[in-house]
C-alpha cells in the first residue's frame, strides 16, 4: 500500500556543535510508511558503521518482504501484527550483522547503537526500539513519549530507586543498558497503537532530548504543526542553541487522512467484481 498522500515525513540530521562527525543514521519511505533512526556508538568512527548497517539492513529488509504481507494479520502465538514481526526480525537481523562485523573487523571492536523505527499501515503504527533513541507521538493537545528508553538511568527510575529528577541529576544520561551489536542476542521492544489525522510522531536520537526538554518539544510541534520542516528546523535549531552537545536526529510524520488496508485502488476494483 502506498501512503504517499497519507502522511508527510520529514527527515533531517545535524552534527552539533561539539562533535567531529556525525554518527547518527536516519532513513524514511514514505510510500512504505517506514522510518528508522539509529546513533551509534564505538571509537575511530565505528559508531557511524554501527548506526548505517543498521539503518540499511533494517529498511532492507523492510523493503524486501512487506509487499508480501497482507496489512493487519495478526500472529495469534504472539498478538503482534505481521507488521510488528518484521520490524523486530530486521532489527534482531541487524544486530547480529554488527555483532558479526565488530567482532570480525579490528578498528569495529566495541561498536554499537541504538533503534528506533516505526511501520505505518490499516490506520496503526508498529513502533520497535533497542537503546534510548525515542518514539513520541503529539495527539491534539497531548504530547507524550511512547517508547521506554533502554538505559541506566530509566532502569533506576522503574526500579523505584530514584524520581525522574533525583535519576537525572545523579546518574551519567548516556549509559544505555540495551544496543545492538553489543551481544550475539538482544531483546527489541515491539507496541502498536492505533493512529488519527492530525498526530504527529517524532523520532529522534538523544542529541535532540538531552538537549531540548519534553515540555520545549512540545511547544515547537504544536506552534509549527502546520509545516514540519520548520518544526524539525527549529528543534534542531534549540537543540544547538542550548549546546548541542551531541549529533541531533529527527524524524517526523503526520497523518494526513485515514489510510485502512484495502482503500487503494486495485482493492476498490477488486471489490466490483
Amino acid at each position: 500500500m502506498d501512503l504517499t498522500g497519507k502522511l508527510e515525513v520529514v527527515n533531517l540530521s545535524d552534527t552539533g556543535r561539539k562533535r567531529p562527525h556525525n554518527e547518527d543514521s536516519t532513513a524514511s519511505d514514505l510510500s512504505l510508511g517506514f522510518c528508522v533512526i539509529a546513533d551509534g556508538m564505538g571509537g575511530y568512527k565505528a559508531g557511524e558503521v554501527a548506526s548505517a548497517i543498521a539503518v540499511t539492513s533494517v529498511w532492507d529488509e523492510v523493503r524486501k518482504t512487506l509487499p508480501s504481507i497482507k496489512p493487519g494479520i495478526v500472529d495469534e502465538a504472539t498478538g503482534h501484527t505481521q507488521e510488528s514481526l518484521l520490524l523486530k526480525t530486521a532489527i534482531l537481523n541487524a544486530n547480529q550483522y554488527i555483532y558479526r562485523t565488530a567482532n570480525s573487523e579490528a578498528l569495529c571492536q566495541g561498536m554499537g547503537t541504538t533503534v528506533v523505527s516505526m511501520l505505518f499501515y490499516d490506520n496503526r503504527v508498529s513502533i520497535a526500539h533497542v537503546g534510548d533513541s525515542r518514539g513520541y507521538r503529539l495527539r491534539g493537545d497531548i504530547f507524550e513519549q511512547v517508547t521506554s528508553d533502554h538505559s541506566l538511568v530509566q532502569e533506576l527510575i522503574n526500579r523505584g530507586f530514584f524520581t525522574r529528577e533525583e535519576a537525572i541529576a545523579n546518574t551519567p544520561k548516556n549509559l544505555v543498558t540495551r544496543a545492538l551489536g553489543i551481544e550475539e542476542e538482544v531483546e527489541v521492544d515491539v507496541q502498536e497503537e492505533q493512529v488519527q489525522p492530525g498526530d504527529i510522531y517524532l523520532l529522534c536520537t538523544d542529541g535532540l532530548n538531552d538537549m531540548i526538554s519534553d515540555e520545549e518539544i512540545h511547544l515547537t510541534l504544536s506552534k509549527y504543526s502546520a509545516n514540519l520542516l520548520q518544526a524539525g528546523r527549529e528543534l534542531i535549531r534549540v537543540a544547538n542553541g542550548n549546546g548541542g552537545k551531541d549529533n541531533i536526529s529527527v524524524i517526523l510524520v503526520k497523518v494526513l487522512s485515514d489510510y485502512p488496508a484495502g482503500s487503494g485502488w486495485l482493492a476498490k476494483l477488486k471489490k466490483r467484481f
